[in-house]
């Protein structure tokens, strides 16, 4: 993959502000004793996952969207995490973009929902997905590449590992969280997309 294939990645935006004061000092109190993007990525990525508590595992509002408003109230969804994880990464000059698997909500059968994490390019693996939404009984993610060790598998039918990865969070993402004010309101309206079914033509 070559640098221009990788600028939009790098870039700072209305989401992943990553110019902001208080992210690029984060960042680089994070990494700043480390050499390589492996250690940075590794760094940032345990930060996001360890330090900002997931809204819904801690019942925590305001709902948070921007990378900098996580990184301040210290909160937000899986989305919001993965928004403040590609902030911290590109202000370390690391390639990020964020990723989508569509779940079940609750007992592996619908409603569906996104989930939010994130991929990393890094030399010599390439792009690879890691999950920053927190570990808790059941969920254990970890960086270890090139093994990927995301916090849910995909089990059931109509759950789907999204292939694309964005370099900007997707529409239905940041309306859901700029709409809902609180924890409890984004639970009540988690936002999911319907599946591409292929269809099979007899000859």
């Amino acid at each position: 993959m070559t640098p221009d294939t990788l600028t939009s990645y790098l870039a700072a935006s209305v989401y992943i502000d990553w110019q902001n004061k208080a992210i690029t000092q984060q960042s680089a109190a994070l990494t700043h004793k480390l050499d390589t993007p492996r250690e940075k990525t590794e760094a940032c990525f345990v930060f996001v996952r360890d330090q900002i508590e997931h809204s819904w595992d801690y019942q925590r509002s305001p709902t948070t969207c921007r990378a900098s408003e996580v990184l301040k109230a210290g909160t937000g969804y899986c989305y919001a995490k993965s928004h403040l994880l590609a902030a911290l990464l590109r202000a370390a000059n690391i390639p990020a973009g964020l990723c989508y698997q569509r779940l079940t909500v609750s007992n592996n059968r619908a409603p569906f929902c996104l989930h939010g994490l994130n991929a990393v390019y890094l030399p010599p693996y390439g792009w690879y997905r890691l999950d920053a939404r927190g570990n808790k009984p059941g969920v254990n993610t970890e960086f270890c590449p090139p093994i990927e060790k995301l916090a849910f598998p995909i089990l059931t039918p109509g759950e789907a590992d999204l292939s694309e990865i964005w370099p900007e969070p997707l529409p239905l993402i940041t309306q859901c969280l700029e709409r809902q004010h609180t924890w409890q309101a984004v639970a009540d309206h988690l936002p999911d997309i319907p599946l591409i079914q292929t269809l099979r033509i007899s000859s």
